[in-house]
């Protein structure tokens, strides 16, 4: 939005401006004109003060009653005693040091009064609050004007209040000039818009109820055409780039024909998506969505065999050591050992000896190796390829988006790329409803699949807790083996980096006590009785490549019945004898984690069994969170959900869900019908005028926004 990007020091003077970089990150002028309210309140529908609750942030319009100033006991200073009624409830408000404020909060005085509401010595207080005192005389007129207008709430903090927000902004509105329109006119009138110089204005400064909506409702739109229109042009950017076609041949037929087993609808359909795109001069951007075991993995080993045919290298990006190094065996099992060593199948990850590591660089830098996979050390400075034609990037949300870029970056040409997920996070999600992505779904499970069933268990109930542990006896004395999952490795640890944490917001809630690990729940599941006499091993982030690789190993082969492990297991490890799995602290993983881990169980044919222990509190979002995986299994409703509880993202640039989203004003689940209208409006406007000469402004706000998100992919 081409809005005024003027320092606010010069506005509001360094210290002030200095608390709304730090508190807020509004650091210009187009910052604070961007910083929406979030609700608005008027004044016959502030909180009565009987009926406040305590520890809820609330604004009442009171009197004051009396002040009363006096020495604090067995500490300096003085206490500010100020109460005020709104004529049928009491409240106190108290200042410390702050005797000064006698001399404006008088008695008979009013005002709107906010902050958090807390009880001392029975009775209801707010401690330090904002308030803004009116004018001692007031028309009836102007009362009922005033009583009727709207006061815009804007997301504040402690340092920030939301009165310090409106100042500052009503500061700016009287010295910016006329705001400039960036959407053509014919856009602006076809879908009733305002000029958005007066929804700026009225969003802020609103008359009335019917002001800020209408303000609203254009902004949304501007804010989805704007973002559309970026997004189209970047799609029109990306078919004028130059890459190489990738055509299949006798390679894939030879292995289609080799393979045990037909292919299932949805791997057929999708495949030929795939080779559609690879035969075409313009790098393929494709995100395919399966739910766990439904064949991912192959349909990406069929589009590496088309590359591999006219000599083009695929990479495939694993997030972790242990997912990195089954892929390997599997896509060795795949393609048989002759033709895996025809393709010079090469793993690349950085903890492999000097010597291993020297010889995979050679491998991948002379193009022998035309299959590679590997973790993070793929992105390394000294890696080199010869001819990347394919990025195969497994459980995408693990990898930032810049990180991606750096391996892109490694083709001499732009290589295609297909990203591979089981539960869309909230930001692939929303980038998908911009229409950034080509999708491709697997809707199918392989026969004889048998669907999970998840169930949470409350660590409040003791007797539900033992049957958890003796339920796992039965899985194993009936010749299965089961899965034990923590966040941490131990009590010094912070959380394992491989766990997807929520975001801080989601875990106000949690429950304050300390989580389980894998060296503590290792001593106590050898301790339990119903569980005496079986294998328990653990597998951790922290043990060396060939020390994992020995756990994994014997647990595959079945050598050990319960492996307590973090998160190093979540995706792609295949146990297909596992058919239980124990997820502790439930509420400490995201909710595409706990999916992704429950589809470790259940693999071979024979049930699946998941358990989700957690003491999140009745009505807390992080018991909500759990409660949601274990009632479906469909990952599309699951990253609907998580959307909306973690919000979108950075949807241009970099940012992952669960922090600030990029979003001002739109919803991507409640505003999809909107986002569809504005990017078909987009799409005519671009088509008509490619290079937006006829609409420099619009030309200008897009080329913003990119410069934004470009700015945003450097600094990460």
């Amino acid at each position: 939005m081409l809005l005024p990007s003027d320092s606010l020091v010069n506005l509001l003077g360094d210290r002030t401006a200095k608390a709304f970089a730090k508190h807020l990150g509004v650091k210009t002028a187009s910052d604070l004109l961007q910083h929406f309210p979030r609700r608005y309140s008027s004044r016959g529908e502030l909180t009565p003060i009987a009926e406040i609750p305590i520890g809820d942030a609330v604004s009442v319009v009171a009197d004051v009653v009396d002040v009363r100033e006096r020495h604090m006991r067995g500490r300096a200073g003085n206490l500010l005693e100020v109460r005020i009624t709104d004529g049928e409830g009491m409240l106190s408000l108290t200042f410390f040091n702050q005797a000064w404020r006698a001399k404006e909060l008088k008695p008979g005085a009013r005002g709107l009064f906010a902050g958090k509401i807390s009880a001392y010595q029975g009775k209801l207080q707010l401690a330090h609050p904002d308030y803004e005192l009116f004018p001692e005389e007031i028309s009836d007129e102007d009362a009922k004007a005033w009583a009727d207008l709207p006061i815009p709430i804007y997301p504040a903090t402690s340092k920030v209040t939301t009165w310090m927000i409106q100042r500052a902004i009503g500061v700016l509105l009287d010295v910016i000039g006329v705001i400039p329109e960036e959407l053509p006119k014919d856009v602006v009138a076809a879908n009733n818009l305002l000029p958005l110089d007066v929804a700026i204005r009225q969003i802020h400064q609103p008359d009335n109820h019917g002001q800020w909506q209408q303000a609203r409702d254009t902004l949304r739109f501007h804010e989805a055409f704007l973002l559309q229109a970026t997004l189209v042009s970047r799609r029109k950017f990306n078919a004028s780039i130059q890459a190489t076609a990738r055509v299949a041949g006798k390679l894939l037929a030879d292995f289609d024909a080799a393979l045990p087993f037909a292919l299932t609808r949805g791997q057929t359909e999708v495949g030929n998506q795939l080779l559609e795109d690879l035969g075409r001069d313009h790098p393929m951007h494709r995100m395919l969505q399966g739910e766990v075991g439904s064949g991912k993995t192959l349909v990406a080993v069929r589009a590496m065999l088309a590359v591999a045919e006219s000599g083009g290298q695929s990479a495939l990006l694993a997030p972790t050591e242990v997912l990195a190094s089954q892929h390997l065996r599997s896509i060795r099992k795949t393609l048989g050992d002759k033709l895996a060593d025809e393709l010079g199948l090469t793993l690349l990850t950085g903890q492999m000896s000097t010597a291993d590591h020297k010889r995979a660089l050679l491998q991948v830098v002379s193009g022998k190796a035309r299959i590679v996979v590997g973790t993070h050390a793929l992105m390394s400075n000294k890696v080199e390829f010869f001819d990347l034609g394919l990025i195969v990037v497994d459980e995408q949300h693990r990898f930032g988006v810049e990180q991606r870029e750096a391996l892109r970056l490694k083709g001499k040409l732009p290589p295609h790329v297909l990203t591979m997920t089981a539960t869309p996070i909230p930001r692939t999600l929303a980038v998908s409803v911009f229409g950034d992505l080509d999708i491709s779904t697997l809707d199918e499970l392989p026969a004889g699949r048998q669907p999970i069933v998840s169930h949470v268990v409350r660590q409040a109930q003791s007797a539900l807790v033992a049957r958890t542990w003796s339920r796992i006896r039965e899985e194993v004395d009936a010749g299965h083996q089961a899965f034990v999952v923590c966040s941490r490795i131990d009590d010094q640890d912070e959380p394992d980096d491989e766990v997807d944490d929520p975001s801080e917001e989601l875990l106000e809630d949690q429950p304050k006590q300390k989580p389980a690990t894998v060296v503590g729940m290792l001593e106590a599941l050898r301790a339990i009785e119903s569980l005496k006499g079986l294998r328990v091993e653990a597998l951790h982030g922290r043990m060396t490549s060939e020390d994992k690789d020995e756990v994994m190993n014997r647990f595959a082969a079945g050598d050990i019945d319960i492996l307590v492990s973090t998160t190093v297991i979540e995706v792609g490890v295949d146990v297909p004898n596992a058919t239980v799995m124990v997820v502790v602290d439930a509420d400490r993983f995201g909710m595409s984690q706990l999916h992704q881990l429950r589809g470790r169980v259940g693999r071979g044919g024979n049930a699946g069994l998941c358990l989700l222990l957690t003491a999140a509190e009745d009505g807390s979002l992080a018991l909500e969170r759990v409660q949601a995986v274990a009632e479906t299994l469909d990952g599309f409703k699951l990253s609907e959900i998580d959307l909306e509880l973690r919000r979108e993202g950075d949807v241009l640039g970099t940012t992952q869900s669960g922090g600030r989203s990029s979003l001002k004003l739109l919803r991507v689940i409640r505003d999809a019908e909107l986002i569809s209208s504005a990017r078909a409006q987009a799409e005519t406007v671009l088509d008509a005028d490619p290079t937006l000469e006829k609409h420099p402004a619009l030309a200008a706000a897009l080329a913003e926004l990119e410069e934004a998100a470009q700015d945003n992919l450097s600094k990460n």
